[in-house]
């Protein structure tokens, strides 16, 4: 009896795999609750199609819990997008999807990975920081902000 209880009170751990062009809405969808500016379900399904693109995502069941996306070329990779549903933050999904994201990568080739994170953005820069990442620029002025005023974009690297 204990262990049925337990079951019906323990969150299953999100299922991480590749995703696809038929992921895109829910992408979209969770992009657009997690940033400023969302993109549209049309640019991620521009993106998902893309044979230098790769993604990956979390998934309860149907509900999307996050995904990291990333553009390879010549070698390097550049990340592009990683978003986890705000009831899922903080307990290492954006770490599993980065790590596996990482193996896959480096699995392709690519030797060095790039991304940019709002210089406000403690969270993914801690996040960034223990998985090796590195900041080697900065964009003044990038990231605009509610205000009026804009933040900077911090540029990250990390050879694989």
């Amino acid at each position: 009896m204990r262990a049925l209880i337990a079951r019906l009170f323990t969150r299953a751990e999100p299922v991480v795999s590749e995703a696809a062009v038929r992921d895109a809405a829910s992408f979209a969808a969770l992009h657009g609750a997690s940033f400023r500016r969302g993109w549209t379900e049309d640019e991620f399904e521009r993106l998902l199609a893309e044979r230098s693109v790769i993604a990956h995502q979390a998934r309860n069941g149907r509900a999307l819990a996050g995904f990291i996306l990333s553009r390879i070329a010549s070698g390097e990779a550049e990340i592009l997008s990683v978003a986890v549903d705000r009831s899922r933050r903080g307990r290492g999904l954006a770490r599993r999807l980065l790590e596996l994201h990482l193996r896959r990568l480096a699995g392709l080739a690519v030797a060095t990975v790039f991304l940019e994170v709002d210089d406000d953005n403690v969270p993914a820069q801690r996040l960034y920081a223990r998985a090796g990442f590195r900041e080697v620029g900065r964009r003044a002025g990038y990231y605009p902000r509610p205000s009026g005023s804009a933040g900077a974009a911090l540029v990250l690297r990390r050879d694989l």
